[in-house]
């Protein structure tokens, strides 16, 4: 992953091999026009920013890749496991903001999905032979839940997408560095029958260190999406301050990122 510009925005470019079908990619923090301390592209609405401002960000967002403000669907995300399926065209896609969700799949070409963060991983899924785009918000809850792997289940059992041909990119999240967790969150996980000793390390008693991407690699590979086609970010959130917002390093007052993707007509 590569940092491009489009426009003002500058983002994390994820790039897939194959046929140009999509773009794809994780905002910084840079270039919008939210005031501290959510300076300055905060893209999030569950934010205590001016809601203006937010609009103005995602205008700044949207125009950047020629597409209308209504074109860039995100959801009310709220660490589940539902996931909004788009399969026909909308004149209005901006319902969907109040929609509970935390994944998005859809096969119409020309609307941006989203996913808001501020330490989870936004997790970006492209079926370029089907034509199919998926985006996934991960943090320990939908981890825990294995969403990523029933993103890639209803991928293939609504749109017929085979995981062998699904490509995959991470964005920056919160890294194993930085991310301590205590027993609640383990037993979450040991519960949903995730292998807790291959992506955490101890770190004192009733303590760990989470690498919430590598959890979600392990799924994708148990999923049948091939390894060589996972590409993940090695940026963690709360140590690039300078390009990120971080829920935990900011004491929960601070903006959201954003990992999109949208498929090219």
């Amino acid at each position: 992953m590569q940092m491009k510009r489009t426009g003002r925005i500058h983002y994390i470019a994820a790039e897939f091999t194959g046929p140009a079908c999509s773009v794809q990619g994780f905002t910084t923090r840079h270039e919008g026009v939210s005031r501290p301390p959510y300076n300055s592209l905060n893209l999030g609405t569950n934010t205590l920013d001016q809601l203006h401002s937010v609009e103005g960000n995602r205008s700044l967002l949207a125009r950047a890749f020629d597409i209308s403000q209504e074109a860039l669907v995100t959801v009310r995300q709220m660490h589940g496991s539902d996931i909004l399926i788009i399969d026909e065209p909308n004149e209005d896609y901006s319902h969907f903001l109040g929609l509970e969700s935390d994944a998005i799949i859809t096969n119409q070409p020309g609307v941006m999905i989203g996913i808001c963060v501020a330490d989870c991983a936004p997790i970006l899924l492209l079926d370029a032979e089907q034509k199919i785009v998926a985006a996934v918000h991960a943090g320990w809850q939908g981890t825990a839940v294995k969403l990523v792997s029933k993103t890639v289940a209803g991928m293939n059992s609504l749109f017929g997408c085979n995981p062998r041909n699904l490509q995959v990119a991470i964005g920056p999240s919160i890294g194993k560095c930085c991310y301590e967790v205590d027993a609640p969150i383990r037993q979450a996980f040991v519960q949903s029958g995730i292998p807790w000793d291959s992506f955490a390390e101890q770190a004192g008693a009733g303590k760990w260190r989470l690498d919430l991407a590598a959890a979600n690699r392990d799924m994708l590979i148990s999923a049948g999406v091939p390894a060589a086609s996972i590409h993940i970010s090695e940026m963690c959130v709360s140590c690039h301050r300078e390009l990120f917002f971080s829920y935990r390093r900011d004491g929960g007052d601070t903006g959201r990122q954003m990992g999109f993707i949208m498929l090219t007509e």
